[in-house]
């Protein structure tokens, strides 16, 4: 059953109008942001970088310039190629691969399909004045793209065959070596021309039972070769690999591990897998929502290293958040003992949510990757939007009905078969999509409406029939179908989901103003079939085996309820904080240091905090009723986080922008985190290396302003 409070939640999602302020926190921005922006506008960046799925990232530097490219499986265009200056705002460029080119496979044709699979884990280097992008397509072997420009064109030819989540390297003496395998690594030259592989380099430098994975990333540095790897077993983790000669022999070691900062595994779809047929009505789906602090895939993976012109060293990687699906971190690297650890000194490993941004040498400012929302009113649909599986032709237009997005009917057996589906990458944590429906076109036979693209799947929409049109929420979860009679053809169509709690509510209205609910919240689990994270689609498909009429789309509208952070750091406020494990208040004990103040105790009403804006995301709390600045002394054990007369380097923290009024305190001495041992009455240290995923270790604390 789901929960009445998540229910009211979907409510207020599916019914409000959503006022999206800005993104950029302590300043006021000239126009309010609509979308995640990882840029705090301060000098500080808060994780992810993206909050919808970019998984499978590799990025590399020319000059002053980053480039970024992932995965696209199945959807087309495919291999977004971004662009940035800073690491931290990204812009698009192209897509490297405008599609798959020949196969029913790509097209939803003759009952074949590719869900899960088509292009994976791309690898984009740069040599002697070429752009290139290594990757596989499943089943149809290595394509590389090559462009003097990153922007395109580009250019592709196939090498027929597959090299799993390969990474290549240009060496300094011209030869050029790919890395690739599970667990085992092998290494193969290829020819510099790319024509192909060099006869009998293929050999094993890396044998099984040395910790690494896949994914790789392949590098040499000063000399050395590196090989950076993501595992999953038994959880997620990063290793690191390096030999003096790139035959090996390699020496291995673990560069990131239990990194979730906060978030827990989402729900998991148990029986439908890779490869397993499209489930149908009839399949009878088993899913379940992982314990509480389980790792699974989540911690940190599958990611490489850059360095600035500066030489400092950053670190990215992709992390898997619920149904949203894998998108992607950016961490500080610090070098220790030859090796690139994810963190910072004293805390290798563990990777911040909030810190400041790359130096790299120029002032940037906040800038949204992606236009979401779109009235159609453009010659070409706007980049975020690609279509599950390869288009058909002649069988959608922006023209026909300048102002809207027509698509024609044509046969499918149901939603997850509709060719000309429409698709782009739900965001988090929440978010609604909206659009306006025009059905007078559909014929008896056909479907047309909003999806939710997942399996499984769910979509509302207009179904019409022989005695004219209804309106039609549909779950593939137990085949459960609500019709509701349908006075106009014209309906405002909405999608709400809270992608925290993996779950979605599907609505309708007459007149874009007032919605109304239909059927329960949609149950939104992760799963292998599709590989993805949830997609909201814009379909239309006739049921009777011919093709049927069209569907009009107009005023797709996305709305971003926790896009604007702006206040998320209550700078100038004074504030209580209370702690997510046990609930206790924190309270300056009359020892001089931080503890907890339980419920009922004499001093249950804790201390109040003003927090002073120190810039770049930085605080210091000040003790409102005397007493001086928290602040962190001595190795920052338990007792060690006090009550000072000034304010000094200690009483610096990096607030670490948890979301819904929930943040931990990153000490700038230790790189540690601020917390206490639940239940051990002991006072508050700042040691701590992270959270768990359930955030009820004692590191993770809620704020409120104090009355």
């Amino acid at each position: 059953m789901i929960g009445r409070g998540w229910k009211l939640r979907l409510r207020f999602l599916a019914t409000s109008s959503l006022l999206v302020a800005s993104a950029i926190l302590g300043t006021a921005p000239a126009a309010p942001a609509t979308t995640w922006i990882a840029d705090n506008g301060n000098g500080s960046f808060t994780n992810p970088i993206f909050h919808d799925e970019f998984s499978d990232p590799d990025l590399i530097r020319v000059g002053d310039d980053f480039y970024m490219v992932g995965t696209t499986m199945h959807a087309v265009p495919g291999l977004p190629v971004l662009h940035s200056r800073d690491l931290v705002n990204w812009t698009f460029l192209t897509y490297a691969m405008p599609g798959f080119g020949a196969g029913d496979e790509f097209r939803l044709a003759g009952g074949r399909e590719v869900y899960g699979q088509g292009i994976w884990a791309p690898c984009i280097r740069y040599h002697d004045g070429t752009f290139y992008i290594f990757s596989n397509i499943n089943g149809h072997g290595l394509q590389v793209f090559t462009a003097r420009d990153p922007a395109g064109p580009w250019e592709q030819r196939s090498l027929g065959r597959s090299l799993h989540d390969l990474s290549v390297l240009f060496d300094d003496d011209g030869r050029v070596y790919a890395v690739y395998d599970y667990q085992q690594v092998r290494m193969v030259e290829l020819k510099p021309d790319m024509s192909g592989f060099v006869e009998g380099s293929d050999r094993v430098v890396i044998p099984a039972g040395q910790a690494m994975g896949e994914g790789h990333h392949f590098y040499k540095i000063d000399g050395r070769y590196y090989i950076i790897s993501a595992n999953y077993a038994p959880v997620g983790r990063m290793q690191a690999a390096r030999a003096d000669r790139i035959e090996g022999p390699y020496e291995t070691v673990v560069i990131s591990a239990g990194e979730t900062m906060g978030t827990q595994r989402g729900w998991w779809l148990d029986n439908v897998g890779q490869r397993a047929p499209v489930p149908t009505g009839a399949t009878a789906f088993r899913m379940h929502k992982p314990d509480a602090n389980a790792l699974g895939a989540v911690p940190l993976h599958q990611g490489g290293i850059v360095q600035l012109a500066n030489g400092q060293w950053w670190g990215f990687s992709m992390m898997d958040v619920k149904s949203i699906g894998r998108t992607t971190f950016l961490s500080p690297v610090t070098w220790h003992d030859g090796w690139p650890y994810f963190g910072l000194p004293g805390n290798l490993g563990r990777s911040p949510r909030t810190w400041t941004k790359p130096d790299v040498g120029i002032a940037t400012e906040p800038v949204a990757t992606w236009e979401r929302s779109d009235d159609f009113s453009g010659a070409a649909l706007k980049p975020l939007w690609q279509w599950n599986h390869e288009p058909v032709a002649g069988r959608w237009s922006l023209s026909e009905r300048p102002g809207a997005l027509r698509l024609h009917a044509l046969p499918a057996d149901d939603f997850l078969w509709a060719r000309n589906t429409l698709t782009q990458r739900a965001i988090g944590p929440e978010s609604s999509a909206t659009v306006l429906l025009d059905a007078s076109g559909l014929r008896a036979g056909d479907v047309a409406g909003l999806g939710l693209l997942n399996i499984p799947a769910a979509w509302i929409g207009v179904v019409r029939n022989d005695q004219g049109a209804v309106l039609r929420a549909y779950s593939q979860d137990g085949d459960r179908r609500i019709d509701l009679p349908l006075s106009s053809t014209r309906v405002h169509l909405r999608a709400s989901g809270d992608y925290e709690a993996d779950l979605a509510q599907l609505s309708y209205s007459l007149d874009g103003i007032h919605f109304t609910p239909v059927g329960e919240a949609v149950r939104l689990p992760y799963g292998l079939k599709t590989f993805q994270g949830v997609r909201y689609a814009l379909f239309a498909y006739s049921k009777d085996g011919v093709a049927g009429g069209y569907a009009d789309f107009d005023d797709f509208v996305v709305d971003e309820p926790q896009a604007d952070r702006s206040r998320n750091i209550p700078f100038g406020q004074v504030i209580r904080l209370a702690n997510l494990a046990d609930g206790s208040l924190a309270w300056t004990s009359p020892l001089g240091m931080l503890h907890s103040a339980g419920a009922g105790s004499t001093d249950a009403a804790g201390t109040r905090f003003r927090v002073h804006d120190r810039g770049q995301g930085r605080v210091a709390l000040e003790v409102v009723d005397g007493g001086g600045f928290l602040t962190v002394v001595g190795a920052g054990l338990a007792a060690d986080v006090r009550v000072t007369a000034r304010e000094s380097e200690g009483s610096l923290f990096a607030w670490q922008d948890m979301l819904r009024g929930e943040a931990m305190l990153m000490s700038l001495l230790t790189h540690r985190y601020v917390g206490l041992s639940p239940g051990s009455g002991e006072a508050y240290s700042a040691d701590r290396p992270g959270t768990r995923p359930d955030r009820r270790d004692g590191t993770v604390l809620s704020w409120r302003p104090a009355r």
